[in-house]
């Protein structure tokens, strides 16, 4: 097997040409029509919206800053902007039974000018009223009425005085009431005198008082009858007097909203209402805030408890709308989504009615479209539930928390549900969107439109004039400089990076607008009028300077020898692994001494990360596979006669990921082989059964991690990194790096199998198996093979056949 070549320069980083563009600087450019590499999302919410039918509401699924709101809500508006304006929707009293508020549905922009004229009908009836019962015809037919009365009264009494004159006895009023006395030449008799008439004649006169006093009484007990005639032709008469007055008025606000059904409707409720309350208009009761005050303002028909039942309460208003609504709700509380009836204090007294109802943003976006975080609508209290209940029922109901849950049973306002019309978007991460669709059977009936967004495009000649109208639209939208050519490559590649992919262009706008913003303070701090390549490359630099505490202290401890990592010799079992750490959000490659040691056993290989619950699933497998593969490729016809163990040196944490799986393959093998792994290289990547090594992440960082340190000790042409020939597609290294490779000083190995490596980080030949399934004598695959073999007739010398009976 020849010795391996260490990758070219071009290999490890992929230049955008400036002078592939035709431009100078963006200033040139057209702002960008549609959307880098979003076809299938922009399909899906095309899909979504024109569909019509139950259930077909979006789920917008994809990381936080690719853009996905922007992207919906621009589609919406431009969507909305040609469907047509919803209906407003009016709360008003039901005279009824005001417990339970009426909803009336208007066409759009009407909300509000029933609410005036209502306002104004009512004023005018508190005028109108008064004038009309203060009219003569009204006072003489209320005084004839009243003399009608009074006239039975004075005609009983008339009858009775006669009836005593033409008997001698006279009806008197004291202040015990009335009285009848005996009268004698036209005088009241004193009891003396009374005493002093004949037996007979005062038997008479007794007797004849006694059925007077019968007659009184009797009219007496018919005087409330005359009192409640007098009453009822009275309140007959104020109520033809109210309809005098009334009608006219009403009659004009029935006649506007003549095409409107439920208007009408309310408008005669009302009518019929100020007639049976008209004394309210004559003797306006004062509110308790009025009455203490003395505040005119607070007498007028909005706040005098008794007129606001008459008033319109706009719950939704479309009087300025251009088309559908398209609403975003920040803020998906229970309330903010379904509404709410309100509550005023008086006096240390809570109180309520339709007026104090109040919208929620379902009821501001039916008939358009509702745009809501999901993660917030789960974490606000019965949100979701909420939310779902309205999207079943197709219906809007407003009820309290303690309603809906049946735990309070105060008397509340139970206003009359709305129709729902709306498309809701929500947005959010695809872990998020996978649990719900998992776990929430209501879930995949009510969202059944997935709007998935791509983080990455592909990285074209095509897709790079794009990314440059991408940044030239951003830079005049944040008012920053014009990038040249040099600045909008330099994007290009870092753009690359970002995704961890030489043929991949990251689409997280919001990292990209980030660094858009810091190359223009740079350009400016400079005194530039546009933003070159220099600029963009001292942005990432501050980027990464701010973000490196941790990778310095990393640095600084194994530089001064309190982390034990080896740059250079060569040590049996011993290797580099390289791993990533990402405290927040900057990423970075640190390397890692992994040993091996290995003995006479029965066949296990100990990882003493999992052991004492510092290994991950994923890290654990990686081990469990390369013991596989070490029995299925040295031991398949005779008994596993190891006990190895294995072990990141110096860790005090976690370890996750089967990225150092290959480097504890290669100690092993070292330990076995008894043959020194060189300390100049370092080692990433997985492996499988096969002795194939495979890709992982953060290849990029994970190289310059160790380059780092290499350099910081001082590079002697020796040092490299192996990487997983799958890898070498995602190189996008530091400049540095690259400068070092081409001069070299330092190497990046491509390899794809195990055998590869070995010879690598040995020196020597792996070894293929001959013809007769030997490897060539000194091959590092022998030397494993002969160590094998030996500890396995050790184990068998040990007189212990019966442990081995039908082992292959």
């Amino acid at each position: 097997m020849g010795r391996m070549e260490s990758l070219k320069p071009e290999a490890l980083y992929r230049r955008c040409d400036p002078e592939q563009f035709q431009f100078e600087t963006t200033a040139e450019l057209d702002d960008l029509e549609g959307i880098i590499g979003q076809a299938r999302a922009v399909e899906a919410v095309e899909f979504g919206t024109a569909i019509r039918r139950e259930g077909y509401n979006l789920f917008s699924l994809g990381p936080s800053g690719t853009g996905k709101f922007k992207i919906v809500r621009d589609f919406l508006m431009q969507k909305a902007a040609s469907e047509p304006i919803p209906p407003d929707w009016c709360y008003v009293n039901n005279f009824d039974d005001p417990q339970k508020p009426r909803a009336v549905q208007l066409p759009p922009g009407q909300g509000m000018g029933l609410r005036q004229d209502v306002e104004k009908l009512v004023e005018e009836l508190r005028s109108t009223i008064p004038v009309a019962f203060e009219s003569e015809d009204y006072r003489t037919r209320k005084q004839v009425i009243e003399e009608e009365v009074k006239e039975h009264h004075e005609k009983a009494f008339e009858e009775l005085r006669r009836q005593g004159q033409e008997k001698g006895i006279a009806l008197m009023r004291t202040p015990g009431g009335l009285v009848f006395a005996p009268v004698q030449k036209d005088e009241v008799m004193s009891p003396e005198d009374f005493q002093k008439l004949p037996e007979a004649e005062r038997e008479r006169i007794e007797k004849d008082i006694a059925a007077l006093q019968q007659q009184l009484q009797a009219s007496l007990r018919q005087a409330p009858q005359w009192e409640r005639d007098g009453r009822e032709k009275l309140k007959v008469l104020n109520r033809e007097v109210a309809i005098f007055a009334v009608g006219h008025l009403i009659d004009e606000l029935r006649k506007k909203y003549t095409a409107i059904p439920p208007v009408v409707e309310f408008l005669n409720a009302v009518q019929q209402d100020v007639v049976e309350n008209v004394e309210a208009f004559l003797n306006p009761p004062e509110s308790p805030l009025s009455a203490l005050t003395g505040n005119p303002q607070s007498r007028s028909s909005k706040t005098v408890p008794f007129f606001r039942r008459y008033l319109v309460n706009v719950v939704v208003d479309h009087s300025e709308s251009k088309g559908a609504p398209v609403v975003y709700e920040d803020n998906p509380t229970y309330q903010n989504l379904v509404g709410q009836v309100e509550y005023m204090a008086q006096l240390g007294a809570l109180s309520t009615d339709f007026g104090l109802i109040r919208a929620g943003a379902l009821h501001q976006a039916s008939g358009g479209y509702l745009m809501l975080d999901a993660l917030r609508v789960l974490s606000q209290p019965y949100a979701w539930e909420g939310l779902k209940r309205a999207l079943r029922s197709g219906e809007i109901r407003i009820e309290s928390l303690g309603q809906a849950l049946s735990l309070i049973s105060t008397a509340s306002l139970e206003p009359e549900p709305i129709p729902l019309n709306v498309k809701v978007v929500l947005l959010g991460e695809r872990s998020l969107y996978y649990l719900l669709s998992q776990n929430d059977s209501e879930f995949n009936e009510l969202f059944k439109v997935a709007v998935d967004f791509e983080e990455e495009a592909d990285r074209s000649p095509a897709n790079d004039l794009l990314y440059a109208k991408l940044i030239g639209r951003l830079a005049r939208q944040e008012k920053l400089l014009p990038f040249d050519r040099g600045g909008v490559a330099r994007v290009i590649e870092q753009s690359a990076r970002f995704t961890g992919d030489a043929e991949k262009l990251s689409l997280h706008n919001r990292t990209l607008s980030d660094l858009l913003r810091e190359a223009d303070y740079w350009a400016r701090k400079a005194g530039g009028k546009v933003v070159a390549a220099g600029d963009v490359e001292r942005a990432i630099d501050a980027q990464v300077h701010r973000a490196s505490r941790v990778r310095e202290r990393f640095r600084e401890e194994i530089l001064r020898g309190t982390l034990l990592i080896d740059t250079e010799g060569a040590k049996i079992g011993q290797v580099n692994g390289l791993s990533v750490v990402q405290p927040g959000r900057f990423a970075f490659g640190h390397p890692s001494r992994i040993t091996a040691r290995v003995r006479l056993g029965q066949g296990e290989v100990v990882d003493i990360e999992r052991e004492v619950e510092l290994s991950g699933p994923i890290h654990s497998k990686g081990v469990l596979i390369l013991s596989a593969f070490l029995g299925a490729r040295y031991s398949s016809d005779r008994p596993f006669s190891l006990s190895a163990s294995l072990v990141f040196e110096q860790s005090y944490s976690g370890v996750e990921g089967d990225s150092a799986s290959s480097a504890e393959l290669y100690a092993l093998l070292s330990a076995l082989a008894e043959t020194p792994i060189k300390q100049s290289l370092a080692v990433t990547g997985s492996v499988n059964q096969r002795g194939e090594v495979q890709a992982i992440g953060g290849v990029n960082e994970k190289i310059e991690g160790f380059f780092d340190l290499c350099q910081a000790r001082g590079l002697r042409g020796e040092q490299g990194v192996l990487i997983p020939a799958s890898n070498v597609k995602h190189l996008m290294l530091r400049r540095d790096v690259v400068e070092a490779v081409e001069a070299g000083k330092f190497h990046v190995y491509p390899v794809e199998t195990i055998d590869q490596g070995i010879a690598l980080l040995t020196g020597l030949e792996a070894g293929e198996r001959d013809g007769g399934g030997n490897f060539p004598e000194g091959s590092v695959n022998h030397r494993v093979e002969g160590r094998l073999i030996a500890l396995a007739e050790k184990r068998r010398a040990f007189g212990q056949p019966s442990q081995f009976r039908g082992e292959t």
